[in-house]
């Protein structure tokens, strides 16, 4: 059995201005043959996931047939040109591959590119046709797809992580890798289907350990049991993609009955409907936060930057948090900003000298002024760094390019300042740079869920800021123009029911 296993990943955000280049996947992501397989083997991406399961497998004639890796950090959406190119060599690889008996894939199913809305399903559907109709794939997905129609025709199988912070995407490539054996031998015939309610969840309530989604995804793990259920998922969408397909999603998978797949699927979507209320963000702002820190003084504390929140495709340079943090003094905080030209002015400047310069909010004019600061240089850095641990996102190694370590002058505020966007999803990150997260009162994250699978280690307590940005909490502040109407909460008034008769 000649499996073939391949990925594009990317978390479009159609509300930042710039977009995404061929050297921005180049500058994350960008493997071909071999080399995917000897880069993520032991990752706990889903690609590692494909690799472990496979080498696994008890079927003794199994070869894999490493293709392609592609990743960018999340940003704008994909520049057209880049797009194309990217599935011209998905599809030039393929041609001169000889046959697959089947295929892992690993898409995000967020990516939005100049002219493809859909661009996991256009580029699904691509390879669909270049491996013909008898092939298998099974593909993976993460839980913020804006799951699409072609997506779902293009696949014999998609299977989301179950968690986010994503902790389980090695299981699930695992998982795919499993089905896909199945389905070559015979053992099962994969039959999926998927179900759509209007509903957008906000990012604010995506932590899949809370309620109402624990109990959710409970209610999934419960319905894996049944007889004849393969496997399912639950989507809770992208709501930073002005797309049609935005929004919320469920899909089921039966051993070869349409419909069982079809009643489980809409059982899910009828699950996120009935908590539609529940998945509406809770806001905090900053003085609310603010207070809650005051009223708490042995506490550690963990502010999430909501609308600077880097895993969603933001800018890493909004100030409005760090401000506050110059007007307030709380005690001993850090946060990090993305500002190579403050980097490159700095990095040959000795430790304990001070710069004085404009620090952050460069990268447009949504996420807060730069700060006047006076800057004492601390310590420089490579900006590489490992983590060892399952962390959202899968990833091993980190690189944010050369990095500032520097305090404030006169305040208690550290500030780490990369030349590269870094997600915060690792405290090795601070460490790397000889700093303890442990010694600070307060650490700001720019993110929402993601950081919390590490930060958890040292902090008492998160707070969600609902901070102005791209990625801000209050969805109704963004233009949108494309969705599909109607579309809750948007529509407040909109009623639905799944197609099917449920009992």
């Amino acid at each position: 059995m000649r499996i073939g296993i391949l990925g594009l990943l990317h978390e479009s955000n159609t509300f930042v201005t710039t977009k995404t280049t061929l050297d921005q996947f180049r500058a994350d992501l960008f493997l071909e043959g071999g080399a995917v397989i000897e880069r993520l083997k032991e990752s706990h991406h889903e690609l590692g996931g494909f690799i472990s399961g496979l080498q696994k497998s008890e079927v003794s004639s199994v070869e894999m047939v490493p293709l392609a890796a592609y990743r960018a950090t999340p940003a704008g959406p994909i520049e057209k040109s880049s797009f194309i190119a990217l599935t011209e060599r998905i599809l030039r690889i393929l041609d001169d591959t000889p046959p697959l008996d089947g295929l892992l894939i690993a898409a995000h199913g967020a990516a939005v590119a100049e002219d493809y809305p859909d661009a996991d399903g256009d580029w699904l559907t691509l390879v669909r046709a270049a491996v013909g109709p008898e092939v298998p794939i099974v593909a993976t997905l993460d839980p913020h797809a804006n799951l699409s129609p072609h997506m779902v025709a293009a696949c014999n199988a998609l299977i989301a992580y179950r968690t986010n912070p994503h902790l389980d995407q090695r299981q699930r490539g695992e998982e795919a890798a499993h089905m896909l054996l199945q389905t070559l031998q015979g053992k099962i015939k994969p039959c999926m289907r998927a179900c759509f309610p209007p509903l957008v969840i906000n990012i604010e309530r995506q932590l899949t350990a809370a309620e109402p989604l624990a109990s959710l995804f409970q209610f999934a793990d419960e319905q894996k049991k049944r007889p004849g259920i393969l496997s399912n998922s639950l989507f809770l969408g992208f709501p930073y993609s002005d797309v049609q397909e935005m929004g919320a999603a469920a899909l089921a998978i039966s051993n070869g009955d349409e419909q069982l797949a079809q009643q489980a699927a809409d059982e899910l979507g009828l699950s996120l409907w009935r908590h539609r209320r529940e998945l509406q963000a809770v806001m905090h702002s900053l003085d609310d936060a603010m207070r809650e820190v005051n009223l708490k003084p042995s506490q550690r504390f963990c502010w999430l930057d909501m609308g600077d929140n880097v895993g969603g495709g933001s800018a890493a340079d909004g100030t409005t948090i760090a401000q506050a943090l110059l007007n307030h003094n709380i005690g001993p905080a850090f946060v990090c900003l993305y500002d190579p030209e403050v980097v490159q002015a700095c990095y040959s400047v000795a430790s304990g000298e001070v710069v004085t310069t404009k620090l952050g909010g460069k990268s447009d004019a949504l996420h807060g002024p730069p700060l006047d600061v006076s800057l004492e240089i601390q310590s420089k850095h490579s900006g590489q760094f490992r983590e060892t641990q399952p962390r959202h996102g899968g990833i091993v190694e980190f690189d944010q390019g050369p990095t500032i370590v520097a305090k404030v002058s006169a305040t208690e505020l550290t500030v780490m300042i990369t030349s590269k966007r870094m997600v915060p999803f690792s405290l090795e990150q601070l460490r790397s740079c000889g700093l303890n997260p442990a010694d600070f009162r307060l650490l700001v994250a720019k993110g929402v869920h993601a950081p919390v699978a590490a930060y958890r280690e040292v902090c008492d307590q998160f707070i969600r800021v609902n901070t102005i940005g791209s990625t801000s909490a209050d969805l109704r502040s963004f233009p949108f123009t494309h969705r599909r109407v109607p579309l809750y909460p948007f529509d407040e008034s909109c009623s639905w029911s799944p197609n099917s008769t449920l009992g």
